[in-house]
């Protein structure tokens, strides 16, 4: 190779490499998008909105939360997956969107390489309630009931595909045994379902719960976390109490567009870091029955990656199909 061409060579790399240093610098230079794919007042638009003010301090620029509702989380997901990746525009997502990825077979985005992780920002423990008249104080207790009555304990979802669905299902599945699923329209109608005595069992959210245990409307089994939840430290797991090896977690996230610069994701993750060790956010997320994670984004991604391959397993075994 002549002198010339490696000068051009040279250059060639010392551009590349320059490129999105220069591109880091500059940003952010405007309002920064994060796009939220369900309504506002769910989870992760609720995380979104405690944790923007806080970033944006630092970062010089509102976070600006922008709902883009539909089927499932996949549409708001979509126009991420199609933004500029030059850190303008983010995805706040929900743990639904590595149950997605099993459920629609026509996504129009690949959901792992799409996106370039940033970082989690809190996991939610889904937690196991049953009515007061189903005889079982333990998960050793639930499944000794569903093996000897097959079909007849009926769960609540808030639709198919949910999380509660697919917890349920992977319960199903990791016990050996068939409850009947009763999918409902939205968390307060499972909830009074559940109350009625119309299902006799949930996996629901911690906030939603909560407030039925303490009045004696349900009794609260288990949390789905690995290890116990520091907002309910008293309640057990599942996987210590009957079911090895369960675990169903319901996390929120950020994500970028793939190919967004290394340094604007590592600055990204650095202020979810920052922002979710103040006191003032802290206690916002905690109050939100959340625990907080802050990880690195190869923990993120691998997060994802573990969900898309259990969830997979798990809609193939009981034929789940989305609403």
């Amino acid at each position: 190779m002549n002198r010339p061409v490696l000068v051009r060579c040279a250059l060639g790399v010392a551009v590349a490499v320059a490129a999105p240093l220069a591109t880091a610098q500059s940003w952010p230079s405007r309002p920064i998008r994060v796009i939220v794919p369900f309504p506002a007042g769910g989870g992760i638009d609720t995380v979104a909105r405690i944790i923007a003010p806080k970033m944006a301090e630092s970062l010089g620029q509102p976070l600006v939360i922008e709902n883009r509702v539909g089927a499932g989380g996949t549409v708001g997901t979509e126009v991420v997956a199609r933004a500029s990746a030059d850190g303008h525009t983010l995805l706040g997502a929900f743990a639904s969107h590595a149950m997605n990825a099993t459920l629609y077979r026509d996504l129009s985005y690949d959901t792992e390489r799409a996106f370039a992780p940033i970082s989690l920002i809190a996991t939610v423990p889904n937690i196991l309630v049953v009515h007061p008249s189903l005889p079982v104080k333990t998960v050793s207790d639930l499944i000794a009931l569903a093996r000897r009555r097959p079909g007849d304990i009926n769960y609540a979802s808030v639709g198919s595909g949910t999380p509660a669905h697919l917890s349920a299902e992977l319960f199903n599945l990791m016990a050996g045994v068939k409850m009947t699923h009763v999918p409902y329209k939205g968390a307060p109608a499972s909830i009074i379902g559940m109350i009625t005595g119309e299902a006799q069992l949930t996996f629901t959210t911690v906030l939603i719960a909560m407030p039925h245990v303490k009045s004696g409307k349900l009794r609260a089994v288990a949390v789905t976390t690995r290890e116990r939840s520091s907002s309910l430290p008293e309640v057990p797991t599942v996987n210590e109490s009957g079911l090895k090896g369960y675990e169903s977690v319901a996390w929120y996230g950020l994500l970028a567009p793939a190919g967004t610069p290394a340094p604007v994701i590592e600055r990204l993750h650095a202020e979810v870091v920052r922002s979710t060790q103040t006191p003032e956010v802290r206690e916002n997320l905690l109050r939100q029955g959340t625990d907080i994670v802050a990880s690195t984004p190869a923990r993120f991604a691998q997060v994802i990656r573990e969900d898309i391959a259990t969830w997979t397993r798990v809609v193939k075994a009981a034929g789940i199909k989305a609403d």
